[in-house]
């Protein structure tokens, strides 16, 4: 990179001169000793090998090029340096997401929004009626989707409901509403018709359609069902992807989220952040999934890889540079469904419990319901070999116990036929775990990649799950605590959307396993049934959790050499906290904020104090502002007196 190319991607506002967190120095030394940018007088959690503490950081040409104390930074400090002063605020690596849904997330924030409501039938008509009505000049042909739906709260209070439902409303257009859990799909008849599904079509690998008594679809479709009526919708176009990839971006960014994983990514991301890169709007590394069909993987799982690496081909961009890339060198392999309730698709080791009582008097006693293994090992074993020697890794979505256990087994099965193969293979959500299978995940170097949030006593998690889990299961429902305490590395995900980008409200949960009473994304401020931990499974230490967040999801994702840890020779990757992490209140953990977030030495996002070191992007708007309020139709919100929550997974 050269001179000028360094400072358009770090240049800032001219009004930073005025700012009280900037100082521009005069020194000795010539320009190619000293930095580009100095931060100093801050608390500087590396998250190195040591977990060392430093005070100032100095960074040229995007990297880092010194941390230490003080009084050695200035050593760095030239006549064109831009010194930073952090006023003893945490300076720490920025956050690596390892599991989330990126334009999914930006999309739910730009379509018809149920925002995790607990509604009835009759409420949900009535929303999904609004929705039609402010956009009747979409008639007759254009689809309504809607998502943020909270299944598992309607179910509770009028049971599933039904294409009727929809056929009732006052519209001719076909209507799909999307599960908050992503995993099911409420569809009206029109939809179904479009869609091609009748009595005849038979459920698809990996995925089913709710009947009726004659046997057509009801209304509901589950997993790879859903996703096949939702195939029927027409493609978004360039430019409404561009709105979504820059409203998800804005959100990682004032996150302080630097780097991030897309668990279910396609053409259609590398399209958008490829023409986001382009356009100098690209602010976090990104690193796309290639989902794996069940049906084309179990008839020839060779060609099923060899399109895989086709889309490698066209869209990873080769060695990390200090600017944001992409990166795609990873598959994507849903092995199950999800352990909620009414779901119960997360396939188990022992049957799901079901009430053969009454409602007032429940008898809870095994059904026969195991779930499903949607990748079998006949299939999984020959793909994720295929998928070694091809030099790619593995990203496992896993909820029950048997899904995690078979998972393991591909894997031992591949490090033995290939014990000399670098491959990272990571299972993600690892809801439920056989407590024999925690100290397996280290020696075959599987990442657990883990949703601290979900282990809070939540409407998701307490109720009906837990009486369909039984207590056994639920004691170790969320184990990242048994795993890293088995010698697991274990990494953190937000699954956003499934949940809002919450960061801080996750690492709380992870620290302490439960929620705050005063975050409106936590489940704890309903009511006091929810406050306190979900069980008795350990939870992580504060470095833990941080490192969790950073080096950890660095290592899944092959970043760990150049992101995840203020070292020399990385990349300038940095946040600034409102409050020091290691030393805060427990309580007030899930109360903290990202002042300030460097990718690559730029500053791409900064509030208060550190304001005006940011010019605002053309494309940032007052109505992201309000996005950025109502972070629940991002995720879970819940507000009090309204469990907006049910069917949280994946």
């Amino acid at each position: 990179m050269s001179r000028r190319q360094r400072m358009n991607w770090t240049k800032i506002s001219g009004a930073s001169l005025a700012c009280v967190a900037l100082v521009i120095t005069a020194c000795g030394g010539s320009d190619d000793e000293t930095a580009d940018t100095v931060l100093r007088n801050g608390k500087v959690v590396t998250l190195d090998a040591n977990n060392s503490i430093q005070q100032a950081v100095a960074v040229r040409d995007g990297k880092i090029v010194f941390v230490g104390k003080n009084s050695d930074a200035k050593d760095w400090i030239g006549k064109n340096t831009q010194v930073i002063d952090l006023g003893g605020k945490m300076l720490m690596p920025g956050f690596v997401d390892g599991h989330m849904h990126s334009l999914a997330g930006g999309r739910a924030l730009l379509i018809c929004d149920l925002a995790y409501a607990p509604l009835s039938h009759a409420q949900l008509a009535q929303r999904l009626q609004a929705c039609l009505d402010t956009s009747a000049d979409k008639e007759p042909d254009t689809w309504l989707e809607a998502v943020n739906w909270d299944r598992q709260a309607t179910n509770g209070i009028d049971g599933d409901p039904t294409k009727t439902v929809l056929d009732a409303l006052t519209t001719s257009r076909p209507i799909a509403v999307t599960s908050s859990d992503f995993h099911a799909v409420l569809a009206n008849t029109r939809a179904f018709t479009l869609a091609g599904v009748t009595a005849a079509t038979p459920d698809p690998t990996g995925g089913k359609f709710l009947r009726d008594g004659a046997g057509n679809p009801s209304g509901i479709s589950e997993d790879a069902a859903g996703w096949q009526v939702k195939a029927a919708i027409p493609p978004d176009t360039d430019e409404f992807l561009l709105q979504q990839g820059r409203a998800a971006l804005q959100a990682l960014r004032d996150q302080g989220i630097t780097s991030f994983m897309d668990a279910a990514a396609g053409e259609a991301h590398a399209k958008t952040f490829k023409k986001l890169k382009d356009e100098g709007e690209l602010t976090a590394r990104v690193h796309l999934t290639y989902v794996m069909d069940a049906a084309i993987t179990a008839a020839d799982p060779k060609a099923a890889v060899a399109q895989a690496k086709a889309f490698v081909a066209t869209t990873d961009q080769g060695e990390p540079q200090v600017a944001p890339g992409i990166s795609a060198k990873i598959l994507k392999v849903f092995m199950d469904g999800v352990v909620n309730a009414p779901g119960d698709t997360g396939a188990m080791l022992a049957p799901y419990f079901e009430n053969q009582g009454t409602a007032a008097a429940p008898n809870w006693v095994p059904g026969t319901n195991m779930g499903e293994v949607y990748f079998p090992a006949s299939v999984i074993k020959p793909m994720m070999l295929e998928a070694v020697d091809s030099g790619l890794d593995m990203h496992l979505h896993a909820t029950g116990d048997r899904a995690v256990r078979e998972t393991l087994d591909a894997v031992e099965y591949v490090r033995a036929q290939r014990p000399r193969a670098d491959f990272r293979p990571a299972i993600a959500h690892g809801e439920t775990v056989a407590v024999a299978d925690y100290p397996r995940f280290a020696p075959l170097n599987v990442s657990a990649t883990m949703s601290f949030q979900w282990a809070q006593r939540a409407p998701y998690s307490i109720g009906d799950t837990e009486n369909h889990l039984g207590p056994d299961r639920f004691a170790r429902m969320e184990p990242f605590g048994s795993l890293r305490n088995a010698g697991a590395r274990v990494a953190f995900g937000s699954d956003w959307p499934i949940d809002p980008i919450d960061t801080f409200l996750a690492l709380k949960v992870g620290v302490t396993r439960s929620g705050d009473p005063t975050n409106p994304h936590s489940a704890a401020s309903i009511a006091p049934i929810f406050e306190g931990p979900i069980n008795a499974d350990p939870a992580l230490s504060r470095i833990d959790a941080l490192r969790a967040a950073t080096i950890e999801a660095a290592y899944q994702l092959r970043l760990e050499k150049y992101v995840g840890s203020i070292e020399k020779g990385k990349f300038a990757d940095l946040i600034a906290l409102d409050k020091d992490f290691l030393r805060v209140p427990e309580e007030k953990l899930a109360r903290n904020q990202v002042l300030m977030t460097m990718s690559g030495g730029r500053v791409v996002a900064a509030k208060d104090k550190f304001a005006a070191l940011m010019t605002p992007s053309k494309h940032e708007t007052r109505a992201h502002d309000r996005r950025l309020n109502i972070n629940g139709s991002a995720g879970h919100a819940i507000v009090k007196g309204s469990p907006h929550g049910d069917g949280h997974n994946h």
